[in-house]
């Protein structure tokens, strides 16, 4: 993906930045993305992880929590859903809901439904759509990571979020580590008062070098951290060699 991707960030904290992406880089990246997270097949649109109180949606497995349901990561398909209707695509009305299926198995049990195959249908038909709402979170993102860092660590993630960004590649690695694991200020996603996502890559990511792989190499160090500090009963070991592969295409 050798197209120019026209990212323009400001460097002053607070201010906001905008990505632009083509139709050809929208769908080249949703792509990646998709195959990332359901190895880019229609029924991966439409998952329900063992041992999660949420279904997994979309090309960026966009969280949607039944009601009275919540966890400690964000949900991200309704404002997907919202994002998707502001551009002028029909969305049915329990779409923009909270999740109509309360269990896992619920979700297995209607997975041939009618509404089932109509919310597959809208996602698969919506790649580049979905991949723009993704650079939509990764224009607020530095502004948010700046707010919760340490003053001292501030130039050092604004410099690594730059030297990834200027990277042919750049823009795909930020935009998918971003959804694949967040902005990493949440006090509610850490494990043992440590947090796993783009922040925390940027501060451990080393400042010189080849940015790509420096990035890559310290997604991993801080995903590794992640399955460590996390509750045994959680598994999260079962998770890191995927979690390894996805990181590894960003240094390709």
């Amino acid at each position: 993906m050798r197209a120019v991707l026209l990212l323009m960030i400001t460097a002053t904290l607070g201010m906001s930045q905008s990505v632009q992406l083509t139709d050809a880089q929208a769908l080249e990246i949703g792509r990646r993305i998709w195959k990332n997270e359901c190895a880019g097949t229609v029924d991966g649109l439409t998952s329900w992880n063992g041992g999660e109180n949420f279904a997994s949606l979309g090309i960026g497995h966009f969280i949607w929590y039944p009601e009275g349901q919540r966890g400690p990561f964000e949900e991200s398909f309704p404002k997907l859903a919202e994002y998707l209707a502001a551009q002028g695509i029909l969305i049915p009305p329990w779409m923009l809901r909270s999740c109509p299926w309360k269990t896992k198995a619920q979700f297995q049990a209607d997975f041939q439904s009618p509404p089932m195959v109509q919310l597959r249908t809208l996602l698969k038909t919506t790649i580049p759509q979905q991949a723009r709402f993704a650079a939509m979170r990764l224009e607020q993102a530095l502004p948010k990571m700046l707010a919760a860092a340490p003053p001292a660590d501030r130039e050092r993630i604004r410099n690594n979020f730059h030297r990834v960004a200027a990277q042919p590649l750049g823009l795909y690695a930020l935009m998918d580590y971003v959804n694949f694991k967040g902005e990493g200020i949440s006090p509610s996603e850490r494990y043992k008062g440590q947090g796993w996502g783009l922040l925390q890559v940027l501060q451990t990511m080393a400042p010189a070098g080849p940015a790509l792989p420096a990035f890559a190499e310290a997604a991993d160090k801080v995903l590794t951290r992640r399955v460590k500090n996390a509750p045994p009963a959680r598994n999260e070991a079962k998770w890191l060699p995927g979690w390894r592969n996805r990181i590894a295409t960003y240094a390709r």
